[in-house]
């Protein structure tokens, strides 16, 4: 696993044994970069924005868009041992400054948390908020509802599901898809909220 692009181009991760954590593979984050860099369905650059990384695992999504100089990542991630791996990867890109972690459930964090978690955000928004729960959730449809809820996302700014290609989620009527792709088993989808309600 290594950084496809920018400032930290070919730099190589460290990686997790468990086997419930599923990094996106290298030629399928490119894709989705690609993508987040060159449609013209996408108002938001990477540059300079805000970013949040949902089951974050070690951290590969996150550290990309630190590498396509991100603003700010924010990560929440819940296993510890993939925390600390999470950790090793942010100090190896020296990148501590443009990072923050909270180790938590999602759920309990949006739901539970919510001054600590709003305390700790400090007000921020986010261009693009990624999601890449167990393939074996399936309560993505309350996820949206939620960063809806708490205001998480700004105006044209982009949600990414990384999920199994079989799964069919139920996802808000205001959750638009603006996209969606296939690689192997893995399915990603980017969407976007109607303007009134982001």
């Amino acid at each position: 696993m290594r950084i496809v692009a920018g400032i930290f181009k070919g730099t190589t991760l460290y990686g997790s044994k468990d086997k419930k954590t599923r990094p996106l593979k290298d030629m399928v984050r490119e894709s989705v970069f690609n993508f987040l860099t060159h449609s013209n369905k996408i108002f938001h650059s990477l540059e300079e924005s805000n970013v949040l990384d949902l089951y974050s695992g070690t951290g590969s999504f996150g550290l990309e868009c630190i590498s396509r100089k991100a603003k700010r990542v924010v990560f929440i991630e819940k296993e510890k041992e993939t925390l600390n791996i999470l950790k090793k990867n942010i100090d190896k890109l020296k990148a501590k400054d443009k990072t923050k972690i909270l180790f938590n459930d999602v759920f309990q964090t949006f739901e539970e948390s919510e001054k600590i978690f709003f305390d700790f955000l400090l007000g921020t928004k986010f261009d693009f908020i990624f999601c890449d729960p167990p393939f074996k959730d399936a309560n993505m449809e309350h996820l949206v509802e939620l960063i809806v809820k708490k205001k998480l996302l700004k105006e044209n700014g982009i949600i990414i599901f990384h999920r199994h290609k079989n799964t069919e989620d139920k996802l808000p009527a205001y959750f638009e898809i603006i996209d969606k792709r296939v690689y192997g088993i893995s399915k990603i989808i980017f969407g976007k909220l109607y303007s009134k309600l982001s």
